[in-house]
Formats: C-alpha cells, sequence, structure tokens
C-alpha cells in the first residue's frame, strides 16, 4: 500500500482567515517598525529642548531620515561634494537671541524638538559658520547644512 500524506486540517475556518492573516501582518510590521526604531539613538536633553544626532550607517541613517517627520526640526550636515559630515557644533537660538540648545553633532542628522517659533541656527564645522532661519511650529522644518 502506497504511502500518502494528509495535510493537517487547519484550525481556523475561512471565515476568519483574513483576521488572522491581518494580525499576523500587524505583528510583523509592529517588529519591523520596532527594529527601525532601535536603530536612532536615545533623545539627549531635558525639557523642551532635546535633541539626538547620529546616521552613521547606512542602517541608522534610515531610521533617522524616517523619524525626521515626528520632530519640529532636523538638521543635516554635508560637505559640499555631498558626502556626510560629522563633529560639528551648533547653537540654535531663539528670537530673542537666547541659546536654546547647544550642542556639538556627532553624526550627519540631528533630530531636535523644541517648542514653536523662530529659530537660527549657527553651524560650525572645518574653520567655517554656516547660519540658517527656521520656523518651528505647523510642519516639520530641516535646516541642510554644506560646507
Amino acid at each position: 500500500m502506497p504511502h500518502t500524506t494528509r495535510p493537517i486540517p487547519s484550525r481556523i475556518t475561512a471565515a476568519r482567515r483574513p483576521a488572522a492573516m491581518l494580525l499576523a501582518l500587524a505583528l510583523g510590521l509592529g517588529g519591523f517598525h520596532a527594529s527601525a526604531q532601535s536603530q536612532v539613538p536615545p533623545m539627549r536633553g531635558e525639557g523642551a529642548a532635546r535633541h539626538v544626532c547620529g546616521g552613521i550607517g547606512s542602517d541608522e541613517s534610515t531610521a533617522m531620515r524616517a523619524a525626521m517627520k515626528s520632530h519640529p526640526l532636523s538638521l543635516l550636515f554635508a560637505r559640499a561634494d555631498g558626502s556626510y559630515l560629522a563633529d560639528v557644533g551648533v547653537t540654535i537660538r531663539d528670537a530673542k537671541g537666547a541659546t536654546a540648545l547647544r550642542l556639538r553633532a556627532d553624526g550627519p542628522i540631528c533630530l531636535v524638538d523644541l517648542p514653536a517659533g523662530r529659530y537660527g541656527v549657527e553651524a560650525m564645522a572645518d574653520g567655517r559658520t554656516q547660519q540658517r532661519e527656521v520656523e518651528l511650529g505647523r510642519t516639520p522644518a530641516t535646516a541642510d547644512f554644506r560646507f
């Protein structure tokens, strides 16, 4: 007598398959989201002025860029040829000229949380200084610096 195998009966009925597929998809995407978020370094600072800089390596760069939409201000640093730049001194001043945040960017991307308002951003690298004006509030802003 030939040996035959029979499929194992599924405990998920045809009516419940779409719900089970959605649950599996949600669990899978949740794991993907968590792994992408784990690549973003922790925020530094306290209160209204917090920041995180990074973006060295493709995984961290991808995660940082994905997180840009969740922060009021993103800073990008690169050389004139487009290569990423780190070790940039940054001073952010509010509309009255008071220092709101001072940091040393240890990566080419910085995500900054500040209250809504107008700010002046000064970046210093390779012996040069550049300034940008930004307004935070309605939508995330990006200041791009090329040295």
